[in-house]
């Protein structure tokens, strides 16, 4: 699941160069007449294109990583036939430099398409633990109270939310898990996790931040992209030595996505409560039934808060000023709402103990970091909001990135390395993490056991 690129993905880009080559060698060395190179090339294209067909019949899953090199390649068909036919009484010879010429273009064209199929891989999630077939439906929660900082005609500020439930549960309610992704994230971050939750009978809701999601739509079916300036201030944090602008830009974050989680809690709250939605949902034809369906199968009295990174402090901080939430579980998120201020150029961390149990992930470069800070009297956040938890437990997995606790360098393992992996498997990774979420809201959301953890995986 490490490798740079996919196997299929690289066959077919050389199996493509290798006929544009050899088509190209072989103009060169006989210099064959036009009539007969039209013939050649048509022959060609029926062969690439017959051959990627298979690579997309034969993909596991994510088959749209072919899509636009085989459209490219049905139009040179297409185009390889008429010029065969409009031609093929025409004479003269054809020029090598033409057909060198066209076999670079071509092949730039086919790596250009072929991107994709590199990029990414036939991922399709991991094997789960439960028993319940797992359902999807998605509606935008619409909060009239506030108006949407990024948009400049004062719309109302919008959250998408996609929830994963139980189909076979028929009256059973499942307790209900929130989940908010990472800095330029999106809601399918950790599909893994929210699929063996709701195998196991959860509901999990997992939201989009528009503007910190690096995608998501809008009720008027535009895409929304994330903020280019929030992407810039957040890969450049730690280039910031001002205490008091980096704070400023923690309580900016946490403005935005504290309010987002908790109006998605107080909206699916009243709809189970009520057995309604009301003006603040907007959902298709299609997705209203599913909505219905998961809704009167959620036990809002039951309620644990997940995330990863910025997602992860969110659903610290809410899990502190809320008294209907359960337990929270942090995917390797610093917790920036623990921050109070600067003082003497250093952060102030609160020491108020954490009200809720909290399982908090870290990975492994950012523990090591963390020990030493520690040993020097610097205060971190997570470490005190542990120490001063109701049940805390703090878990570090060795040779992890900070994307290692997300899908995303399962689905793109060129991504994740890009942006933060390490060299352990992240399937075993995922894996490790998944069982612990699961164990820790079995434990105190359902009552089921104790829940243990070791410091090190």
């Amino acid at each position: 699941m490490k490798g740079t690129v996919t196997d299929m993905g690289m066959t077919a880009f050389v199996v493509l160069a290798v006929l544009e080559i050899a088509l190209a060698v072989r103009t060169c060395r006989r210099k064959p007449d036009k009539k007969t190179w039209r013939r050649d090339r048509l022959v060609i294209r029926l062969v690439e294109t017959g051959a990627l067909a298979l690579c997309l019949v034969f993909s596991a899953a994510q088959k749209w990583r072919f899509v636009p090199a085989l459209c490219l390649l049905a139009l040179l068909l297409v185009i390889a036939a008429l010029a065969w036919l409009i031609g093929r009484k025409k004479s003269g010879v054809k020029k090598p430099a033409g057909a060198i010429v066209g076999c670079l273009l071509c092949v730039l064209l086919f790596c250009i398409l072929l991107v994709p199929a590199f990029v990414f891989t036939d991922y399709n999630g991991l094997p789960v633990s439960g028993t319940h077939p797992v359902g999807e439906a998605a509606a935008i929660l619409i909060d009239a109270s506030r108006t949407d900082p990024f948009e400049q005609d004062g719309s109302a500020r919008e959250m998408p939310v996609h929830f994963y439930f139980p189909t076979d549960g028929g009256a059973e309610t499942y307790p209900l898990i929130v989940f908010s992704h990472g800095a330029f994230g999106y809601y399918q971050s950790n599909t893994s996790t929210y699929t063996e939750l709701a195998s196991n009978g959860y509901v999990v809701a997992a939201l989009d931040h528009p503007h910190h999601a690096f995608f998501t739509q809008d009720t008027d079916g535009k895409m929304v992209l994330v903020d280019r300036d929030f992407i810039s201030t957040a890969l450049n944090l730690n280039s910031i030595a001002d205490r008091e602008a980096q704070y400023a830009l923690y309580r900016e974050w946490m403005g935005l996505r504290v309010p987002d989680m908790s109006f998605a809690l107080d909206a699916i709250k009243t709809a189970v409560q009520t057995g309604m939605t009301d003006e603040s949902w907007f959902m298709t034809d299609k997705d209203a039934e599913g909505i219905r369906t998961v809704l009167s199968m959620t036990d809002v009295s039951r309620i644990g808060l997940m995330g990863h990174s910025m997602g992860g402090a969110t659903a610290v901080e809410i899990g502190r000023e809320r008294d209907d939430i359960a337990a929270v579980a942090d995917l390797d998120g610093t917790m920036l709402g623990e921050y109070l201020g600067v003082e003497n150029g250093e952060m102030l961390v609160s020491d108020t103990p954490y009200p809720i149990p909290v399982l908090d992930f870290n990975n492994w470069e950012s523990y090591s970091d963390n020990q030493e800070y520690l040993a020097e009297g610097y205060r971190y956040p997570n470490t005190e909001v542990i120490g001063h938890a109701a049940d805390g437990f703090a878990v570090a997995i060795r040779d992890t990135g900070h994307m290692d606790f997300t899908d995303l360098p399962l689905l793109s393992p060129t991504l994740g390395k890009l942006l933060g992996s390490g060299e352990r498997s992240t399937e075993e990774t995922m894996t490790i993490v998944n069982s612990l979420v699961l164990s820790f809201f079995n434990c105190y959301l359902k009552g089921e056991g104790v829940f243990t953890a070791q410091e090190i995986y």
